[in-house]
């Protein structure tokens, strides 16, 4: 698959993400990489109905506005998703341990909210879905690319992605602010949201979501905005 031009989530600190020649997940790589990925396989694992299964569902970040670090322009929108060949591409550039993690533990056909971050309104926009599951990530190997990590090496490389696919776009644009309304209210009721990881763990450009979790928030599509 042709690789695209890839870009960022986010800042420097927190994670952001990267496709092929796309978007970019980048989070904080090396600082708190050792504890993460010593218990990585713990911190993955989603809770879904009260059990230990892993989950089925995602929600992956990206950013829709230009942004250039190192002459490489870091936007990548649902709406590029959806103009690339097969309207597939993959995720790359996520140097988090824990996201990386959570792209190791995808399987093929899972869903996945593509989310709008670092930009003026961001929210989830559409659903995508996984063709391909865990394989190495080239740009870190690349010595041009802002997601260069020189640590990795090729016979053991430490950063991982996949491939995702665009499904359609939201009946309704989901804001920030509206799950952030329904996750106050459900910590307070013991709602859907009352856990989700969009607000435990706000940096993460690669998350897990319970099916309850999704089935909720697919449910906002067919009511008025809140």
């Amino acid at each position: 698959m042709p690789r695209p031009r890839k870009r960022q989530t986010g800042t420097a600190g927190p994670d952001r993400k990267k496709l092929s020649g796309k978007r970019t997940k980048t989070e904080n790589s090396e600082s708190t990489s050792v504890k993460l990925e010593n218990s990585s396989l713990e911190k993955m694992t989603t809770f879904k109905n009260g059990g230990t299964d892993l989950s089925n569902y995602w929600l992956m970040k990206s950013e829709p506005e230009s942004r250039l670090e190192k002459g490489i322009d870091m936007k990548f929108s649902i709406e590029d998703l959806k103009a690339q060949p097969k309207q597939t591409a993959c995720w790359d550039g996520v140097r988090n341990y824990q996201a990386r993690n959570f792209l190791r533990a995808m399987k093929l056909e899972d869903e996945a909210f593509f989310y709008h971050s670092n930009c003026k309104q961001p929210g989830i926009v559409g659903l995508m879905k996984i063709v391909k599951e865990a394989y190495p990530d080239h740009t870190q190997f690349e010595k041009s690319n802002p997601h260069y990590d020189p640590s990795s090496k090729e016979d053991n490389p430490k950063w991982s992605m996949v491939d995702v696919q665009f499904v359609r776009m939201m009946k309704r644009f989901i804001p920030l602010d509206e799950l952030k309304t329904y996750h106050q209210a459900h910590k307070a009721i013991g709602g859907p949201l009352k856990s989700m990881t969009l607000f435990t763990r706000q940096r993460l450009s690669v998350q897990p979501l319970t099916q309850e979790e999704f089935d909720f928030i697919l449910s906002l599509e067919e009511t008025e905005p809140s």
